[in-house]
């Protein structure tokens, strides 16, 4: 009989978000694949629970793949958990969890937190309609492509990003979704310095252009739909 894949979220500042279901997976299963051995560890270890732990990021996953569905096959239950959040958005579970699918293994996911939902139904944006797009491209112009295909769509675009791009980021979303559209960045969400700076665009970038120091990751939303419900051009 195989064993279980669960998807198990973490939170994603405040230790308090965890839930019981996850406590007792993580305290129940054989073993726990990690983004990063080291942050599971801290968080391990704040509820008391020891398990063997195996990393599992995107420079290992091709090696780290096949042992993992082997336990899986010889009955071992497994608990994936990231650094933080529900795993498999933006980070290599996904191909632990398809892989997984494909052997016939069972895969249960936990439902908690995570860091694009949580900005979105605090940001004041839309939320009847949402485009989830990760990390965007790095480079200016192809980043620009990409933000491009959404322009007209008149759902709230939600992406992360981290702190030394941002600035140039929402520069690229005043020239694609021009300066009245409305945007809200999160950072630090859970945490003692938690934020988000609401407005439009041309308001979100005067507010941080000048700012020294903006630590952590962020979440980007925007939407260029007015209160007709026409998108701005």
């Amino acid at each position: 009989m195989t064993g279980i894949l669960y998807v198990v979220p973490t939170p994603i500042g405040n230790l308090e978000d965890i839930t019981l279901r996850a406590l007792r997976i993580l305290r129940e299963c054989d073993f726990i694949a990690c983004e990063d051995t080291r942050q599971s560890l801290k968080l391990l270890t704040h509820f008391e629970i020891s398990k063997p732990l195996v990393s599992f990021y995107s420079y290992n996953q091709q090696h780290r793949l096949p042992q993992i569905i082997e336990k899986l096959l010889n009955g071992k239950k497994a608990a994936l958990v990231s650094d933080s959040g529900t795993p498999a958005i933006s980070d290599p579970g996904y191909i632990l969890v398809k892989e997984a699918l494909e052997k016939g293994i069972k895969v249960e996911a936990l439902p908690g937190a995570n860091a694009a939902v949580t900005a979105l139904v605090a940001s004041g944006l839309p939320t009847d309609g949402f485009i989830f797009c990760g990390f965007l491209k790095r480079k200016p112009g192809k980043m620009k492509k990409e933000l491009s295909e959404f322009l007209n769509l008149g759902k709230t675009v939600v992406f992360y990003e981290s702190p030394h791009r941002i600035l140039k980021t929402v520069e690229i979303c005043l020239e694609v979704f021009g300066e009245n559209a409305k945007m809200c960045l999160a950072r630090e969400m859970t945490k003692k310095f938690e934020e988000f700076i609401r407005g439009s665009v041309k308001e979100v970038l005067e507010n941080i252009k000048n700012r020294q120091n903006l630590p952590g990751e962020f979440v980007v939303l925007i939407n260029n739909e007015n209160e007709s419900g026409d998108v701005n051009d």
